[in-house]
């Protein structure tokens, strides 16, 4: 497999082109040694995109030593500068080769091109120029110490790179939060070895081109496919040489990774599940709510993780909220994703699929009542394949029902009324999660009240996804650990040293 892997074979039209993904290690596109694959099929229709070859314990071994070596090498040995306009090219290539990877994010996701083409592309490329003038900008501390003697002593901080970083990245974003995490830590100059999800392989194998295009040394970025359990997503974090370990997913899988973790002492940064709850409050500028809320709900057919799945709305126009929002709703439409009417994509997968319509079926069994929604939608038959699920919402359910209580990941939400703001707190917060949540109020005070009082990692006001790339992101309680973005990513990728200098 050379280097342009991914692009179109002659002969071929572009909707027949397969597209195979590699390994990418030490600089170099590899499809291993283990002669396991795996199909990798199109969530639109259920075509066959192409074969991904799934890496064992001699792949990664391999990706971590050349990860070491470039540690230890020519990357290590650069200044701030020459990193950072290294990535800074990195950038620049992923906006010249917007098309390509466009193309590539749309193939895997399923997603409309409008949504990939304003959000996934260019924050993708943007998470390595943002990061670059982080590293620029920002010191470290120093302090004057008295000592016995009159003389004193200085005391100043030195940041050195972690070393080696397992980043192991989800399907539902896939370039954005994959180079959220690898845009840091090459700044910091840290290496990485990247396991994207098994869902999602083409946009991190296509950066290994632009990686050699704009002369990052070998080694600096490596790219492993696999599964997790006895694969390479296991193998990778029990790894002896990976330094830290960061990973965008659900709960249960963080809790197994904060596991192989502990041998070694490692740290992670996990960003997991949500129960995200929006507060529409009767003095709301409702065409606002409704708009940020059919976001907050549908975009990206629900599988973001600061989506909105229970939404809580004031008495007074609760009735008002719950017909809008069945009204835009059933205004998507269905369609590839090059198709600029497009208003929703499918879900990720036939197995994904599964799990969000098995809620479907649960809600109704728990008594809530379906407003619109609640199954498969009928499709064309150039359609009938993918992994399609009608945009749905509920009312009525109880507080401890499924469907309040679990993240779906799908596009769905119950609407529930409250009638006091102390009631409305006490709901938003009454989940395991702890990740976002949407107030939405005219009233200033409110705003800044209720919003303190939210158990999450983020609150918008009047607002969803509008995000300062500055500014500390991650979850509370079961939605994760530590937190990434402008000078909050410096605390994981690197390690403190303190030099004491008796004067």
């Amino acid at each position: 497999m050379n280097v342009h892997s991914l692009q179109q074979p002659r002969g071929e039209t572009r909707a027949s082109a397969r597209r195979d993904a590699a390994h990418f290690i030490g600089g170099a596109f590899t499809q291993g040694t283990t002669g396991k694959s795996w199909e990798n099929f199109s969530p639109v229709d259920g075509t066959l995109i192409g074969r991904v070859p799934e890496g064992g314990r001699a792949e990664v071994d391999a990706a971590v030593t050349a990860a070491r070596a470039a540690l230890n090498g020519p990357w290590g040995r650069m200044t701030v500068t020459q990193r950072t306009d290294l990535l800074g090219a990195v950038a620049d290539e992923i906006n010249r080769r917007f098309d390509e990877f466009l193309e590539a994010e749309c193939l895997d996701t399923g997603k409309p091109a409008s949504l990939a083409s304003h959000i996934d592309i260019p924050r993708g490329a943007a998470n390595f120029k943002m990061f670059t003038d982080v590293v620029k900008t920002i010191g470290t501390e120093c302090f004057e110490t008295p000592t016995p003697d009159g003389t004193g002593a200085l005391n100043y901080a030195l940041r050195r790179p972690r070393g080696v970083i397992g980043v192991i990245s989800p399907w539902n974003l896939p370039l954005l939060l994959m180079t959220w995490k690898v845009g840091p830590a090459l700044a910091l100059g840290n290496t990485v070895v990247v396991k994207p999800s098994e869902e999602t392989p083409l946009t991190a194998t296509l950066l290994g081109e632009v990686m050699n295009t704009v002369g990052i040394p070998a080694g600096v970025y490596n790219v492993v496919h696999g599964l997790g359990p006895d694969s390479a997503g296991e193998f990778l974090t029990q790894h002896p040489g990976v330094n830290g370990i960061t990973f965008t997913g659900e709960t249960r899988t963080g809790e197994a990774i904060m596991r192989q973790a502990a041998h070694g002492i490692r740290p992670v940064s996990f960003e997991l599940g949500g129960k995200n709850a929006a507060l529409v409050f009767a003095d709301a500028d409702l065409d606002k709510a409704i708009e940020g809320t059919m976001r907050s709900v549908f975009a990206n057919c629900g599988q973001v993780c600061l989506g909105t799945e229970r939404v809580y709305v004031e008495r007074p126009i609760f009735e008002t909220f719950v017909a809008r929002l069945k009204a835009g709703a059933e205004s998507l439409r269905y369609g590839r994703p090059e198709d600029p009417a497009t208003g929703i994509g499918p879900l990720i997968s036939k197995e994904h699929q599964g799990k969000v319509l098995s809620y479907y079926a649960k809600a109704v069994t728990e008594g809530a009542t379906v407003v619109t929604g609640g199954g498969v939608p009928e499709l064309p038959a150039d359609l009938s394949g993918g992994s399609w699920v009608q945009p749905t919402i509920w009312v009525g359910a109880k507080d401890d029902a499924a469907i309040i209580r679990e993240e779906i990941f799908g596009p769905c939400c119950h609407i529930r009324p409250f009638d006091t703001e102390e009631e409305a707190i006490r709901l938003a917060n009454d989940t395991p999660y702890g990740l976002a949540a949407a107030v939405w109020t005219e009233n200033l005070s409110r705003a800044h009240r209720v919003a303190s009082k939210m158990d999450v990692g983020i609150c918008w006001v009047n607002s969803w996804f509008l995000r300062d790339l500055r500014t500390a992101f991650g979850g509370a309680k079961a939605s994760g650990i530590g937190r990434e973005g402008g000078v909050h990513s410096l605390e994981f990728y690197t390690e403190i040293t303190n030099v004491c200098v008796k004067l």
